[in-house]
């Protein structure tokens, strides 16, 4: 049986319908998932295909996005520090691990070599360096990292592209982009105190999340934007409780897709706006083939 892994390249790119579309026209295949948002400034594409498959499928929607964004412009609430900003291989089963490596590996020569990005890689492939530690201070100071070798690109030139910045790959198991809404009148300075909280590392840490907090402008809410890294370790419900001992929550958001088990016991009161299963996804595409 075939293996499937998914590519989800992230772009800084969420409020231009017309550039967002034609990225994902620029992959030969249709997405299993397109989400995107003005105030994150953002869109998340998930992309699935057997080994050997994806790396030239990402290279397209990369080279289209190039055309696009100018990162140097960009006033999105989310970190960033690319056009492309990340562009992670998922494996789904553990034994695709190595097909996974090496997909990334392949994206990160292609990016480099055929777009002129400089790729660093995240995660297991680097050791385990985050993305927080290379957004640290945003492009200005990334740049200036560089200059000093304190930091150098694994692939492609040793300085920032013009306009598009850097690119973050690894390759990874399934992580779940989930957005937790505070209830007015919570605040900016509300969320973020809930996220330094929750977060690893916070007085309260949940294992494997990563948490900011947010203001989304268009909408007037302050949202607490997590990355559970390990679903396994913590799940969403987990998420939901720690933020409500501290603020009332008036619904939450996935980014992307999300694998099933990752909602077990999830409370019924929390209304979740874009809730697509991995499995689900999948499966669409296998009864269309």
């Amino acid at each position: 049986m075939t293996s499937t892994l998914l590519a989800v390249p992230n772009f800084s790119e969420g409020r231009e319908r017309a550039s967002i579309d034609a990225i994902g026209a620029a992959f030969d295949r249709p997405p299993l998932d397109v989400h995107f948002d003005p105030d994150h400034h953002r869109t998340v594409f998930t992309l699935a295909g057997a080994p050997g498959e994806l790396a030239g499928v990402v290279l397209a929607g990369a080279r289209r996005a190039l055309e696009l964004i100018d990162v140097t412009s960009h006033d999105g609430a989310h970190p960033r520090v690319g056009a492309i900003d990340v562009a992670p291989i998922v494996y789904l089963d553990d034994a695709d691990r190595g097909a996974a490596t090496a997909e990334a590996l392949v994206l990160a020569d292609m990016l480099g070599d055929q777009l002129e990005l400089p790729v660093f890689l995240y995660g297991d492939l680097a050791g385990g360096r985050t993305r927080a530690a290379l957004r640290r201070g945003g492009l200005t100071a990334l740049a200036e990292r560089i200059r000093t070798g304190e930091q150098r690109p694994d692939f492609g030139p040793r300085e920032l592209h013009a306009t598009a910045g850097a690119v973050l790959v690894t390759a990874r198991p399934p992580l779940v982009a989930f957005n937790v809404e505070l209830a007015p009148p919570a605040t900016l300075d509300d969320a973020r105190a809930v996220a330094a909280l929750i977060r690893e590392g916070g007085a309260e840490g949940l294992p494997s999340v990563r948490a900011i907090g947010i203001w989304l402008g268009h909408r007037g809410i302050a949202q607490v934007s997590t990355n559970v890294e390990d679903p396994r370790r913590t799940a969403l419900a987990d998420v939901v409780d720690a933020v409500r001992r501290h603020r009332p929550v008036a619904r939450a958001e996935l980014v992307g897709l999300a694998p099933r088990a990752a909602f077990d016991h999830f409370p019924e009161n929390v209304p979740v706006d874009n809730r697509r299963l991995i499995e689900d996804a999948l499966t669409r595409v296998g009864d269309t083939d």
